[in-house]
Formats: C-alpha cells, structure tokens, sequence
C-alpha cells in the first residue's frame, strides 16, 4: 500500500501534541531546523519548499529561500492568531484553482505535474493557504489606510504629460504687517528693503527682519518650479534680472519681498500644476514661541495630511480642513507657502486675525495636466496596492524583529 506523503504531517502534528517524538526525529523527515517563536520547520517541509520553488522557475539558492518563506509564514499564522484570522477550506480551494489556472492547467493536472516532481500535494495547499492567511492579516490591519484620493490618482495620470518649463531661484522677505504699529514699521523698512542691489545685503536684511522660516537661512529658498507660484505673480518674477527685487507685495497680514537670485529655462520634465490638495490649520496664539514649535513639530508626529485629523480629533473643519483647489483659485499668500513645499512639508509663517491665530500649512499633493494613458480604477488598484504592500512589508519586517527564530 502507499501511503500519501500528507500522512507524514498528520502523524508529526500527533507526536507533537503528545510529546512522543521518535528518538530517530534526528535522522528523519522530521527533524526540526528552525523554530519560530513556538512553530516549528522540519526538514521535510523545507525540502519539500525548495522542490516546489524549483518546479515554478524560483532561481538562487533554494534551500534559503525556502527557509526564509517558511519563516515568514510562520509569522504569518502568528498574526493572524492574535487576530483571530483563519482562512476556510473553500477559500484555499479556489486558491488553489487560480493558481493552476496561471499555468493553465487544471487543479488536477497541476498536482499531477507536481507529483511527477516528488512535491506533496499538501505543500501546495499550505503555500496557497499562506498567500490567503496573510493578505487578510493585511487587508484587517492596512485595509483603511490604503486608501488614494483623487488627487493622487491624477497626480500619477499625469507623469507622462509633464513638459519643460521654468524655475526660480529667489530670496524672500516677509514683514509683519497684522497691526497699525507693524504696519507702520513695514513701510520703513520696505523703503530700505528696495534699495538693496545685492544678494548678500538681502540675504542679512532677510536674517533681521523677515519672519518668514527661511530667515535663518538668508531667506533663501531653493529652486521652485514657476508654475507652481501663484498667476499674478508669474509675470512679476520672469521681468526681474537676478538681484533685482519685487515691489511689495501686499498678502494677508503681511509684505512679501522677493529677489531674483537665478533664472533657468529647463527641458526636464516640470509638471505644470492646476490644482493643489493642502491642509489648513488654525492654531490661537500667533507667533508665540511655543505655538510655532508645536507646529513645526508636525513635521515629525503628522506623515500626511490625514494624520492632521488624529492628532487633532476635537477640531471643527473651521479649525482643520483639507483644500483641494484650482492654483488660479489658491489665495496668494498660502500659494507662496505651498509652493515652498514638498508633499507632507509644513509651513508655519502665515497669521489671521490681526496676528492672533498662527495658519498651519502642509502640502498634501500636487495635481498636474491629466493625460489618462491608464485608466483611473486600475491606476487606482495599483496605487493602493502599492502602499499596502509598503504597510505590509514593514509589518513583516517588525516581526521577525521581535521574533525569536532559532536552529535547535
């Protein structure tokens, strides 16, 4: 009579549970190469893993590549278990059936060529059972924040139609003028402000005065994309030669001053903005020290602009909104923030209500010119795979950090 290999692990699994390992366990199938906190490997199972991967094409070595499989997969039953996650005969079937069908073969026929190869049709099971445990385990845990807006779906719609464009290369200054009094000592300065003829001169006048973030840095800002600027400021820049100076620019509660440090026409790629997606938050108590720490602390608690709602969950959308808005429709003070930033920046320079309540920025996204090569629901799919499996990886990745995995 033969006996199906599968036997072999319904008998281990008995031995196991009552403590009766054959004292031969060393020399045979079951003998165990790695634990797995408290699961097990055999050598059986391992070499029965190098056959299967062999048999689909896997190239490398084998035996490790099996070992590291096998390990993550008892990782994965450790997850789902804490989950209280399991996967039904039914589910593994029609798993199996998918699987076949990708060799076109049926179920049958794809158990027949594996067994021809000496592969156990219970390994078959299990590597399918595993694929289906652990994206549950995934779907339960990162389901929610897959989640893509539609601004991320147009923003990649649009990487094939970028097209050259200009950048800008500008100090700034920014003057509080939220009060009569900073009103009054705005327009003294800007007077000397639009003498300076060099960089330098700007750059230690941005330092003394401005309130800007950049002032620590000279005010200088690093290379913006033209497009990205508010419209009505587009004009006024592309007429400066460098180290020339805007007028002022009156914004809310304040001057603006730029100076143009460098100009460049470029061929690469510059996506052409027509929307932007940012969060806006509103925090009482101005520029006091500790309110613009809190803020720019955000830039270590907040990833994206939907972890703004966590940290805040109390907030009235008069306090915390996320914008999305045409660029034309942007109002120019916040569009000059903005287009400082990369996506998940934050700015903290902007004031309302006469300097009493600190505007917080952060970037969400950029939307630019749409040329849909690819449609929106399977770009979409892709996209939210894609960052679930960033989730799951990193997932993966914590336990067997804290896994204890060990050769006996």
């Amino acid at each position: 009579m033969t006996v199906p290999k599968h036997f072999f692990h319904t008998i281990l699994a008995v031995f196991l549970v009552l403590g009766a390992v054959p004292s031969a366990q060393a020399q045979g199938p079951f003998d165990i190469v790695v634990r797995v906190n408290e699961r097990i490997i055999t050598q059986y199972e391992l070499e029965q893993r190098a056959l299967f991967l062999k048999a689909l094409g896997t190239a490398g070595n084998l035996t490790q590549e099996s070992t590291d499989r096998l390990i993550d997969e008892r990782l994965y039953l450790d997850a789902a278990e804490r989950l209280g996650i399991s996967v039904e005969d039914e589910a593994i079937n029609q798993g199996m059936i998918e699987f076949a069908g990708r060799a076109k073969l049926e179920p049958e026929e794809f158990i027949q060529a594996m067994a021809e190869e000496g592969i156990d049709v219970q390994t078959f099971r299990d590597f399918v059972a595993s694929g289906i445990l652990w994206r549950e385990v995934v779907g339960t845990l990162f389901g929610q924040r897959g989640r893509v807006s539609e601004a991320e779906v147009d923003r990649a719609l649009s990487l094939s139609s970028q097209t050259g464009g200009v950048r800008v290369l500008l100090g700034e200054i920014v003057l509080p003028a939220d009060t009569p009094e900073n009103q009054e000592r705005a327009a003294v300065i800007s007077a000397e402000i639009q003498k300076i003829t060099s960089t330098k001169v700007f750059s230690e006048a941005a330092t003394a005065v401005s309130v800007s973030q950049s002032a620590p840095n000279g005010g200088q800002l690093d290379w913006l994309s033209l497009a990205d600027l508010p419209p009505a400021f587009r004009p006024l820049l592309l007429t400066l030669a460098p180290g020339e100076i805007t007028d002022p620019i009156e914004i809310p509660n304040a001057l603006l001053f730029f100076q143009m440090r460098a100009i460049q026409e470029t061929a690469a790629p510059i996506p052409t903005a027509l929307a932007v997606e940012y969060a806006r938050l509103y925090l009482p108590g101005g520029r006091a020290p500790n309110v613009v720490k809190q803020a720019m602390s955000l830039r270590y608690t907040a990833d994206s602009c939907d972890d703004l709602y966590g940290l805040y969950p109390n907030s009235t959308e008069e306090q915390l909104e996320i914008i999305s808005q045409a660029q034309s429709d942007v109002p120019s003070d916040i569009a000059v923030e903005l287009a400082k930033l990369d996506e998940g920046e934050v700015s903290a320079n902007l004031t309302r209500n006469y300097g009493q309540t600190l505007v917080v920025l952060m970037l969400c996204g950029r939307t630019a010119e749409i040329v849909e090569d690819e449609t929106r629901n399977a770009l979409r799919t892709r996209l939210i795979n894609e960052r679930v499996t960033s989730y799951a990886d990193a997932y993966l990745a914590e336990l067997r950090a804290t896994a204890l995995i060990r050769e006996p």
